[in-house]
């Protein structure tokens, strides 16, 4: 390998690279960093400044913008109790806390979901191709779904606590 060619796959590594942090910082949004909500007539709509008002910061940029949380900083990781997930936009249940399981990533995972609640589109961001969850009633974005879950499905909801509210079973 000559030495041009050694510097013009260096400086294709480092554009690749560039481009790949630009995608990491703007949370893989597009070139202003954000991912709106999608447009659509959903039963449960508000304006922007009154999802800000209702949501808390980091609820407000994962179902409104389509951010993802840090992993392992979900408090919902550790709820074991018997109950349902709710979307934290509107309240619309989502999952049974019997279809939740521990997929060792970071985010609260399901295997299951429970009957219209959730929407599902086709993701291509950050160079990859997912099956983005939103919620059926405010289009808020929840997470992504897998198919690398355990069985009865197959399946791995793989959800934002941010978007997510626990409400558990009546005693």
């Amino acid at each position: 390998m000559t030495r041009r060619e050694m510097i013009g796959m260096a400086s294709v590594g480092v554009i690749a690279a560039a481009i790949a942090a630009r995608f990491a910082l703007s949370g893989g949004m597009g070139t202003d960093g954000k991912k709106d909500a999608p447009p659509g007539n959903f039963p449960v709509t508000h304006s922007d400044a009154e999802w800000r008002a209702m949501l808390s910061a980091e609820a407000y940029r994962v179902l409104r913008k389509g951010a993802t949380e840090a992993p392992f900083t979900s408090p919902l990781l550790k709820e074991h109790r018997k109950g349902t997930f709710t979307c934290a936009g509107c309240a619309t249940p989502l999952f049974a806390s019997t279809t939740k399981y521990d997929s060792h990533t970071g985010w609260p995972s399901f295997w299951d979901v429970l009957p219209g609640g959730i929407l599902e589109r086709a993701d291509y961001t950050l160079g990859m191709s997912r099956t983005e969850v939103l919620c059926k009633t405010c289009g808020g974005h929840l997470g992504h779904v897998f198919d690398d879950g355990p069985k009865p499905t197959g399946l791995r909801y793989c959800m934002n606590g941010a978007a997510l509210n626990f409400t558990p079973q009546a005693a």
